[in-house]
């Protein structure tokens, strides 16, 4: 037992460290070649703090544990919106002004929806994984598109521009990018392991240490990234950080256990936590697009987003 905590703390540490390193080595290297800040913070940088839940649901999956890659991406999607903006609107009201968040946010509720409609019926097929993917990559196409093309400006370019790396020598971008993409897969894989022996000696499911201790490790990216960008008056950058994680997890990384490992799925998973991954993703649209010209996330905002992950995680340890 004591192994195996030590292998989810090792992994999650190492985990969360080869991230931070892949994406400042990535981003490092794209801004050398001369890519647009916007277009590296909406590819890259997004892409890289959803690094942990991309290779832990890989590697779930080649170990046969479907449920809890799928797992992984629900409990990090309600994570990143419950826990990490509650913890961050607790700090202070979030204010967004970024039209690329307007039209992303809506993006993401349509991604979810077409996620639960692949999950309904208690199986998810690789032909659906491959349409996820497809429009992942279409999605990926159109914003790069409207980046270059876009000349009017936007806050958040703004505030992911002062995030990218500057002054990096090409070669140790790289050399950072190498380690990233080195230690990821090795540390995803011990974390898995160390959460799937706790599992079973705490009689835990498949899915729900996907859905608790899984996605709030591989979560922890996006809540420093979400304090340092609230802290730096960056609200935007703040809210893009978990919008575009969300988009990534329901379209590229639900898409790995469809490709590796189709078959059935838990009911619950289908059910329940799809319902709440809808649930919290519909309640951040409302709380931002809704709320007239203010547009904030106020501290009380992140009271109650915090009250109901603690809610959540208690209904899944009953379960």
């Amino acid at each position: 037992m004591l192994f195996n905590i030590f292998l989810l703390i090792a992994g999650l540490g190492a985990l969360v460290w080869s991230a931070d390193k892949f994406v400042y080595g990535a981003a490092a290297f794209a801004r050398n070649l001369g890519l647009p800040p916007m277009l590296i913070g909406l590819t890259i940088v997004a892409m890289g703090s959803s690094a942990p839940e991309m290779f832990v649901a890989a590697t779930a999956s080649m170990e046969g544990m479907t449920d809890t890659a799928i797992g992984n991406v629900l409990g990090s999607n309600v994570a990143n919106i419950t826990l990490i903006l509650g913890i961050t609107a607790l700090l202070g009201a979030i204010s967004v002004s970024s039209q690329t968040l307007k039209r992303e946010i809506p993006m993401m509720l349509a991604a979810t929806a077409i996620a639960g409609y692949f999950l309904h019926d208690g199986q998810l097929t690789r032909i659906e994984g491959v349409m996820l993917m497809t429009l992942f990559f279409g999605l990926m196409g159109y914003l790069i598109w409207h980046a270059v093309t876009n000349k009017e400006v936007d806050k958040l370019a703004d505030d992911a521009d002062s995030e990218i790396p500057k002054d990096v020598p090409t070669l140790k971008a790289m050399l950072w990018l190498v380690v990233g993409i080195i230690l990821l897969p090795m540390s995803a894989d011990w974390m898995v392991q160390g959460a799937v022996g706790i599992a079973k000696a705490y009689h835990l499911s498949d899915l729900v240490i996907g859905l608790t201790i899984i996605a709030v490790g591989t979560s922890l990216p996006e809540l420093a990234a979400c304090v340092a960008g609230v802290l730096k008056k960056e609200d935007d950058l703040a809210i893009g950080n978990i919008v575009g994680s969300n988009l990534f997890n329901i379209l590229a990384v639900l898409a790995l256990p469809a490709l590796i490992a189709p078959g059935a799925v838990d009911a619950a998973a289908s059910s329940r936590d799809f319902y709440m991954v809808m649930a919290t993703s519909s309640a951040l649209a409302i709380l931002i697009l809704l709320t007239g010209k203010a547009r904030q996330l106020k501290p009380w905002h992140g009271g109650l987003l915090l009250v109901t992950f603690i809610a959540y995680q208690v209904v899944l340890f009953q379960s």
